[in-house]
């Protein structure tokens, strides 16, 4: 399994760094804290996100 952190997360679905951390918020995309400092996305779950955006427009 592949993870992203916040940069290349939000550059792999061609967002802003804060519109990923606000999709995190809002529980639209779920983080996997690995310390105080680090924070990562699942590559597959940005994917089922992009997917799903996709689909609903």
């Amino acid at each position: 399994m592949e993870f992203l952190r916040d940069k290349q997360a939000a550059e792999y679905l061609g967002v802003g760094t804060s519109t990923i951390w606000l999709y995190t918020k809002q529980g639209k995309l779920k983080a996997i804290k690995l310390s105080d400092r680090v924070t990562v996305w699942a590559k597959s779950e940005l994917n089922a996100f992009a997917l799903s955006r996709v689909q609903s427009a």
